[in-house]
């Protein structure tokens, strides 16, 4: 399990629960929940069965924060949901689960101390950076709006609520809907 929370813990066992910040907002219900499954949530690395998980720096607060480059069966994914610079070590990836808070300008936290990338940066950035397939799990208000306009990033998809990706496939195209709160995607 990477970062979760309530109402995002999958059912049977768990090797680790890796998490991308240590003091992020949901981590005490986190903590509450790895309990449950006998785990405590760390920012680590972890192996097994052939599957690499490799933490990797992002830059996106005051404190260490991180994302993961996932190996397995000659493929890569990364998770990357919060960062303020593109990482490079997403360079490559057959998938990337990326930052998409802010639409056309990044957001700067107070006093200077990170934020998060802009949808439209971090889509130049993974295309420059061979990322195959985008996909923008962490959205904000600015890229609902920008979304409610009609736009459309550059380069990337947008995750729902539930949806499912096999890495080594070629994506299904996304059936017609409309985007609601959240991110998910509701039939017409």
């Amino acid at each position: 399990m990477i970062d979760g929370g309530p109402g995002a813990v999958p059912g049977g066992r768990l090797d680790a629960w890796l998490v991308t910040d240590e003091r992020a907002e949901l981590i005490g219900a986190i903590r509450r929940l790895a309990r449950a499954k006998g785990l405590c949530p760390y920012a680590g690395s972890f192996r097994k069965d052939g599957v690499r998980v490799e933490r990797r720096r992002v830059i996106h607060t005051n404190h260490p924060t991180y994302g993961y480059r996932i190996r397995a069966r000659g493929h890569t994914v990364v998770w990357a949901p919060e960062f303020y610079r593109f990482p490079a070590w997403a360079r490559g990836a057959d998938v990337m689960f990326a930052e998409g808070a802010g639409w056309d300008h990044p957001i700067r936290f107070a006093g200077g101390v990170g934020g998060h990338l802009d949808v439209v940066a971090v889509a130049n950035g993974a295309r420059r950076l061979g990322v195959k397939r985008l996909v923008f799990a962490h959205i904000g208000r600015p890229t609902l709006r920008a979304l409610s306009r009609g736009e459309k990033p550059p380069f990337g998809e947008l995750a729902a609520d539930g949806q499912a990706f096999l890495v080594g496939r070629r994506p299904k195209r996304p059936r017609p809907g409309r985007v609601v709160a959240g991110g998910a995607r509701r039939s017409p």
